[in-house]
């Protein structure tokens, strides 16, 4: 009795796990009509992307994790305001409905020092025909829960958010500011107060608007800034332009200098976007710089 009790034990456990395996395989498995997964080459050609939602959050063009919280990250939609998961993408929530005004973000950054602070900036960046506008800068001290409003109403459009990896009162926004004619609040701006006030560091035309900026890892006072001169008309898209160029910092933003035309650089004016990338603020060390066209 006993040997078949231990037989029968073993059957039911394997056929337990064989339907726990084959449930978690279909479950991941796309749909009818869903985008089927694509699969990396290499090393990582085992493993593949897959969508982990929210179904209704828009297309996104900004994202943040919590290095000291691996299952903790943010995504601002283009329509749909900031979103969290805190269990690695298995449920998402809407975080800032009752707080933002607009719901269109172009950047979240949070702070290295203290993962409670969370700078976003509102304005998709991916310039679209249809194309929605932001209102500033929101931040949060609570990871989330609650948002002020800190600023920078008249940016429109936000690019990037870097906040200083060891004070979270320093940020750092590139606003790219009005895309369809020009205006005045656009550029690279700086507080060092939380974002109670703001200096604008560093600034081109009132048509070409800060998009980019990165430090590098080894020492954050060491930055690059990219200025991107691009306007909308219902009917086209002019990008590039005199307005458009790199400038690197070694002072936290003090003073810059125009790289635009060091050696090594392409020749001519800007026709794309530059996005300097250095070194990954989150200490991953990234070296190209890509930086459009020339003409």
């Amino acid at each position: 009795m006993r040997a078949n009790s231990r037989v029968s034990h073993r059957i039911v456990n394997f056929a337990l796990l064989f339907v726990s395996v084959s449930v978690s395989v279909w479950a991941q498995t796309p749909g009818p009509g869903m985008p089927q997964p694509t699969r990396s080459e290499g090393p990582l050609k085992l493993f593949q992307y897959r969508l982990i939602g929210p179904f209704r959050g828009g297309r996104v063009t900004a994202v943040a994790g919590v290095p000291s919280q691996p299952k903790v990250y943010y995504f601002g939609a283009t329509g749909g305001g900031v979103w969290k998961t805190t269990d690695a993408g298995v449920n998402w929530e809407a975080v800032s409905d009752k707080y933002f005004k607009t719901g269109s973000v172009g950047a979240i950054d949070v702070s290295l020092s203290d993962p409670n602070v969370i700078y976003v900036g509102m304005g998709e960046s991916a310039v679209r025909g249809n194309v929605s506008h932001g209102d500033g800068v929101y931040k949060s001290t609570d990871a989330g829960k609650t948002w002020k409003h800190v600023g920078l109403g008249d940016s429109r459009q936000i690019g990037r958010v870097r906040i200083h990896p060891k004070d979270p009162n320093i940020v750092y926004v590139a606003a790219m500011g009005h895309l369809w004619g020009p205006n005045k609040e656009r550029g690279l701006f700086r507080t060092t107060d939380g974002g109670k006030t703001w200096q604008n560091i560093l600034f081109r035309s009132d048509k070409a608007g800060a998009f980019d900026i990165s430090f590098d890892a080894a020492n954050p006072n060491v930055m690059f800034a990219a200025f991107w001169q691009i306007q909308r008309t219902p009917y086209s898209l002019i990008s590039g332009g005199e307005g458009s160029a790199v400038y690197r910092s070694s002072d936290g933003g003090e003073t810059w200098t125009d790289i635009s035309k060091n050696r090594g650089m392409p020749a001519g004016v800007f026709t794309g976007k530059p996005q300097p990338h250095l070194g990954d603020d989150r200490g991953k060390g990234r070296r190209p710089l890509p930086l459009g066209r020339r003409r």
